[in-house]
């Protein structure tokens, strides 16, 4: 198996776990993986269990799709408007999950109500301003919202996660989409506690080798 195969493979394996799970039901969102070229990308409106290897769609640096393929995604401006901004960028991953939607929404960003936060790489999750979904204003909007961080929303649309793989971009959906059910219902019991700067500073250090595994070395 080639290495252009072995990432259309996990392409279907990540289009399986969006379709079995609820962070983008039906034919919504949509992901990509940064190639030397450019980058693969999910078509538009095909439905994640639909999905073949053949489906997926290669993007040059310059919006170009090579004849034959399929259409792209209507938001391949918005990936590689992230991939140009973020040498970091791996993959991308856009969610229209439930509750991190419903503070889009709201224009809401999540602040650092729990120290889970820090997992996104700052003490906050910003909303983007809204834009028209596809336009190059989303691109711009969205990169200025993510800044260094990992994530972050986007005003009456949904969820952005950066990763330096598909299946860390995925992983980190499901964390935000938790972060922001947790969220949603603290609001509804009350005012939420927010951490202070000076905690942040200390848990954001710390998640520098968060869930890093070394082997035990015994004590003698």
């Amino acid at each position: 198996m080639t290495r252009a195969d072995t990432l259309r493979q996990t392409f279907l394996e990540t289009a399986s776990r969006m379709s079995d799970g609820a962070l983008s039901p039906g034919k919504s969102g949509n992901f990509s993986l940064r190639t030397v070229d450019g980058m693969l990308i999910t078509p538009t409106g095909i439905p994640w269990r639909d999905l073949t290897a053949d489906d997926v769609v290669e993007v040059s640096h310059d919006g170009s799709v090579r004849t034959g393929q399929r259409l792209p995604s209507s938001e391949w401006r918005l990936h590689l408007g992230i991939y140009n901004a973020r040498d970091d960028a791996r993959a991308v991953m856009h969610a229209h999950s439930l509750h991190a939607t419903a503070l889009a929404c709201l224009h809401r960003s999540i602040p650092a109500f729990h120290y889970m936060i820090a997992e996104f790489g700052g003490d906050r999750i910003a909303c983007s301003g809204y834009a028209t979904y596809g336009s190059e204003e989303l691109a711009h909007l969205a990169v200025k919202a993510l800044g260094s961080r990992h994530a972050c929303l986007m005003a009456n649309h949904g969820a952005i996660t950066l990763g330096d793989s598909l299946r860390q971009a995925f992983d980190r959906a499901l964390s935000l989409e938790a972060l922001a059910a947790q969220y949603v219902t603290a609001l509804q019991i009350g005012k939420t506690k927010i951490l202070p700067a000076a905690e942040m500073k200390r848990v954001l250090a710390q998640f520098k080798t968060y869930g890093r595994q070394t082997k035990v070395r015994t004590r003698r």
